[in-house]
């Protein structure tokens, strides 16, 4: 008989839980060290600054969508109104305080991540779980997408940590008063993208999870709409269009297919024919390929496959956005990746890919004029690619019989506990 998770967790000493706190805390502190202590003070955590403007404009009464950050970042509010709302508490706080506190926020949202995607892996190592995710988790705060969220103070943290909460089975202990369905709606309130995740439920069939997704979506709109009228007339019928307000399409730092194809010149008319075609042959293997990560039970490769999606079938993926790797490593990687070298080579291949800041080696490839220049094409949009090449791979996983260990019954949250298969 197995034994309950509470026992098991009182059966972990204390002070392994402080030394992977400490252990975790000093492995992102390369990363916090160079974008909060060296950075230069005028590029100082933009996006969160974008947020608590939010905030202030709210409590000031200011529009919110007409007003700017600071020169010289310059950057307008480009997040539904109900965002605005969560932005409030940040208008309370220093700015200071605001960059550091959503820091350390991204980095416990990673940890859980990787704690909820990597439980198959965690869960035998009984009173050493908490030495073993600090050691799954160090690696995770080195990735560049990962890095660069920390940069600029993004979301993409807090919006993994819900979807994959949302569908992973067993279901999450912290989820399980809410209604599947509901984190993903509320995900999609904050950012457009976990949209894709509804057309996912739908394509399997999963009506209930789909309308909740929505019709949690609509509830907190129009709750925002009561409170914000004229910021959400604004926003629906102005600023959503508005792709300028996102930035240039074109750079570097847009990882999506689109943005491959503006870099390659395929612009206009053609060029949007051309991105037509690529999402509608990415978007039908996609969703066959977390379908049937859903049917054989493998909930952790499912939100993988379907987060690639949301970055490459987006026309706006910034690196940033590619969060979702965190969750695609660890289902590569497994239940036992030990006892599969092909799985372990695979997991820890996307791991170093995504370590690289390939796409900024692009950059400075392309700055020497002397030296060819397709290379640094290629650099240039390793991301895409690597979201192309991550689909692949777990295609591979998908077309091998699955582990035992691997999967989870999709039974009710009741009996899966009574079968032993509680969540953390």
């Amino acid at each position: 008989m197995s034994t309950p998770t509470s026992t098991r967790r009182r059966a972990v000493p204390r002070h392994r839980w402080v030394l992977a706190v400490v252990l975790i805390a000093a492995a992102a502190s390369p990363v916090a060290l160079r974008y909060l202590v060296f950075w230069p003070l005028d590029q100082w955590q933009v996006d969160v600054d974008v947020y608590r403007d939010a905030g202030v404009s709210i409590l000031t009464g200011r529009p919110v969508y007409e007003t700017l950050t600071e020169a010289p970042q310059l950057l307008p509010f480009t997040y539904p109104p109900f965002a605005a709302l969560l932005a409030v508490p940040l208008a309370l706080l220093p700015f200071g305080v605001v960059g550091w506190l959503w820091t350390a926020m991204q980095v416990l949202a990673t940890t859980m991540t990787t704690y909820y995607a990597g439980w198959r892996i965690l869960r035998p190592t009984g009173p050493w779980l908490p030495l073993a995710l600090a050691a799954l988790t160090a690696p995770m705060l080195w990735l560049h997408p990962v890095g660069d969220g920390i940069r600029f103070g993004q979301v993409n943290a807090f919006i993994v940590l819900a979807c994959l909460m949302d569908l992973r089975e067993p279901r999450p202990g912290l989820a399980r008063w809410l209604p599947r369905g509901a984190l993903v709606g509320l995900a999609m309130a904050v950012k457009l993208t976990p949209g894709v995740f509804v057309v996912h439920f739908l394509v399997t069939r999963r009506w209930r999870e789909a309308a909740t997704a929505v019709g949690t979506a609509a509830a907190v709109t129009v709750g925002a709409a009561l409170v914000l009228p004229q910021a959400s007339w604004a926003f629906w019928t102005g600023a959503l269009r508005d792709s300028d307000r996102l930035g240039p399409n074109a750079g570097t730092s847009n990882q999506s297919m689109r943005g491959l194809l503006l870099r390659m010149g395929l612009d206009g008319t053609g060029g949007t024919l051309a991105w037509l075609a690529l999402v509608g042959v990415v978007a039908v293997l996609g969703f066959a390929l977390a379908r049937r990560m859903y049917e054989r039970g493998d909930s952790v490769a499912e939100v993988a496959v379907v987060g690639l999606l949301a970055c490459l079938l987006s026309p706006v993926a910034w690196v940033h956005h590619y969060h979702w790797v965190v969750v695609v490593i660890l289902a590569l990687l497994g239940a036992a990746p030990w006892l599969d070298r092909r799985r372990l080579v695979a997991g820890v291949a996307v791991a170093v890919f995504f370590t690289l800041r390939l796409p900024w080696w692009g950059i400075d490839w392309l700055a020497q004029r002397d030296w060819p220049e397709w290379p640094g094409r290629v650099l240039q949009n390793a991301d895409v690619v690597g979201g192309l090449a991550c689909l692949a791979l777990l295609w591979w996983v998908a077309r091998r019989p699955p582990a035992a260990a691997d999967v989870a019954p999709h039974v009710p949250a009741a009996q899966s506990a009574a079968l032993g298969g509680r969540a953390p």
